[in-house]
């Protein structure tokens, strides 16, 4: 069973931002993509259709012989991870925002957190905030156009900018010095964010440290691959392959999946 894949799955290509880190860490684990960027976004959705969702990819990726499941979607972590635990024997790795450290490390008490509605309206995004943000100004915006345009390739297109130009505003006129990411997709904005934040602001996604908390979980359950020989990395996709294997800089195949 060491040998069998890690499954990471998103409402798109978001994801693969998480799947960037955890191959870096791991380079020799098997894994496989699933992006249901038919569906996207999901932060648009309601709890029981983003439940329904993953309930759906989480089966795809068991009948795959998946041995763990990254939740690589912050919408599908804060709305159904719990219920994926308690319904699926394998382990789950989940993310949302990293509002601890930007809380923990802000100097002028206030951070702005970009996320999808279905995030930022979940219990357990506010369970964690209100866990971590107390004293501190949290200036929340839901990045509305953003993952619908990011899942159509238009990555640098003036409509993206001036999108996020707007939704920034606030939290600048709020002096934050940290911006958290609150979406997958939203890491492949980073070099307009930096572009449009002065030098001050510091940007958070959860990446490296989903990574981290992944190879943790395969080292808890004897799960690491032990094998020294080259990854098998498949990717699947029910919305267009090539705007998947464009965000995969072309180095692999992507299949077309209707599911």
């Amino acid at each position: 069973m060491n040998n069998n894949p890690i499954g990471v799955f998103d409402s798109g290509i978001g994801g693969t931002s998480i799947w960037r880190e955890i191959n870096m860490l791991l380079p020799h684990e098997n894994t496989i993509y699933l992006a249901d960027s038919a569906n996207a976004p999901y932060g648009l959705k309601g709890k029981e259709a983003i439940r329904q969702l993953s309930i759906k990819n989480t089966e795809y990726l068991i009948n795959q012989d998946c041995k763990l499941i990254v939740v690589a979607c912050n919408t599908a972590t804060t709305n159904a991870i719990s219920l994926l635990r308690k319904n699926y024997q394998i382990p789950f790795i989940g993310i949302e925002p990293a509002i601890k450290p930007a809380a923990l490390n802000s100097k002028t008490k206030a951070v702005g957190i970009l996320a999808t509605k279905g995030t930022l309206s979940s219990e357990l995004f506010h369970t964690t905030t209100t866990l971590y943000a107390h004293g501190l100004t949290v200036i929340e915006q839901v990045g509305e156009g953003l993952v619908e345009l990011i899942e159509m390739g238009n990555i640098n297109s003036q409509e993206i900018k001036t999108l996020l130009k707007g939704y920034i505003k606030p939290m600048l006129d709020a002096d934050i010095d940290y911006l958290v990411l609150g979406c997958t997709h939203y890491p492949y904005l980073m070099p307009l964010l930096l572009e449009l934040l002065p030098k001050n602001v510091k940007i958070i996604d959860s990446g490296e440290a989903v990574a981290r908390q992944t190879k943790a979980v395969l080292e808890k359950n004897n799960l690491l691959n032990t094998s020294f020989l080259k990854a098998k990395n498949q990717f699947f996709t029910n919305g267009n392959p090539n705007i998947l294997k464009n965000i995969l800089n072309n180095d692999f195949e992507v299949t077309y999946l209707d599911f």
